[in-house]
């Protein structure tokens, strides 16, 4: 088993389009779709771009597909499963050369270039025995590599490496060139979206989850998150395969409820650096009890239920107060500037507004003032 280095040419209608492409989509996928679905999928992927690269510089060598032989459609095809933009910009290429352009675009596109037959005749591929054969290299190239794929794509490919293929994390961290943290998060972070399916819960988009999957992913980095799922990060595949026990379900609909919306509700906020603050937020009982009873409720009113803000406000005052030491050592030699007597007075009234929140503290500095 093995890719081979020999590149090998092939007419443009021996080349078949992946159906199991991650890019598509999980709903999207499978090996009944057919071609036309596939391209039809694939139109909005900037596929002219790569059509004028083509008409201006012919396709060179160097970029050749990674094909496989494969069962699809009842009969062995050469299946492209690394190139299928370019297969793809090729076919609608064609296409508009045939009187039958896609849009105006391709229509104009083509003007003033003559057909160039060699292009659909002489695709350059390299073929590989098996599938599994070109996991690390589209791992290297689109997980962690230049090319990179949307989040819930990177996810679902890691996914089928520990599933489909029985590998651990350290095996796709050392196939993909990531990190084994990263690896074990999407890949928990995946399973947690396959069993928000398993839910039905009608006022629950999957599809909108999905789209912002990094958000998700993001969040299993919060341990008030982790405790509120009951989800274990540094469990094995075995044990992560369903990540939220069953008697979380619900923590696990209302928590997407909370951070995604609804149909009906906006969800809590939209700011993902806010994720840290709902992480701490889940642990409080007096907010989450808040958040369960109430029809729209406030992130800002649920944060002051958990006294989540209380340690961003001691790092406020602690930077104020370094500011201020920093400035204390130098202000004697400007005290003449007008433009350091405003700053001074703004920052003289909001100092004593402060203390007047603390009327005991308040009163204690004008006692040892005054001595």
């Amino acid at each position: 088993m093995a890719m081979h280095n020999q590149i090998h040419y092939a007419a443009l209608d021996e080349l078949f389009l992946d159906p199991m492409n991650p890019r598509l989509g999980r709903f999207n996928t499978g090996p009944d779709v057919n071609q036309e679905r596939v391209l039809e999928l694939m139109r909005d992927w900037t596929l002219d771009e790569l059509a004028v690269s083509f008409l201006e510089s012919r396709y060179w060598p160097q970029e050749a597909m990674i094909c496989v032989r494969e069962a699809l459609y009842s009969d062995e095809k050469l299946v492209v499963v690394e190139g299928n933009r370019r297969l793809a910009a090729i076919r609608y290429l064609r296409d508009a050369f045939d009187g039958r352009p896609l849009t105006r675009k391709w229509q104009a596109l083509i003007e003033g270039f003559h057909r160039p037959d060699e292009l659909f005749q002489r695709i350059p591929y390299i073929l590989a025995d098996a599938r599994e054969d070109v996991d690390a290299f589209l791992g290297f190239r689109h997980v962690t590599g230049i090319k990179e794929w949307k989040p819930a794509e990177k996810a679902e490919y890691i996914a089928k490496l520990i599933d489909e293929r029985g590998m651990s994390y350290e095996d796709v961290m050392r196939a993909i060139g990531s990190k084994t943290d990263p690896v074990r998060r999407n890949y928990i972070a995946f399973r947690m979206l396959k069993q928000l399916e398993e839910l039905d819960e009608e006022d629950i988009s999957v599809p909108h989850v999905e789209d912002r999957f990094s958000i998700l992913y993001l969040s299993l980095r919060e341990p008030g998150i982790q405790e509120f799922l009951g989800v274990d990060v540094r469990a094995k595949p075995a044990e992560a395969a369903r990540p939220v026990p069953d008697e979380k379900s619900g923590n696990l609909a209302n928590f997407v409820r909370w951070l995604f919306g609804t149909d009906k509700q906006d969800p809590l906020f939209t700011d993902s650096r806010n994720v840290t603050k709902f992480g701490k937020l889940l642990e409080s009982p007096a907010a989450v009890e808040y958040l369960e009873t109430t029809d729209r409720p406030s992130f800002e009113l649920a944060i002051q239920k958990a006294g989540a803000e209380e340690p961003e406000l001691v790092e406020l005052v602690k930077a104020a107060t370094d500011n201020v030491e920093q400035a204390l050592s130098r202000v004697h030699l400007y005290r003449d500037s007008v433009d350091l007597q405003k700053a001074v007075d703004r920052f003289g009234r909001s100092a004593t507004e402060l203390l007047r929140k603390f009327p005991a503290l308040f009163a204690e500095l004008i006692r040892d003032d005054c001595k």
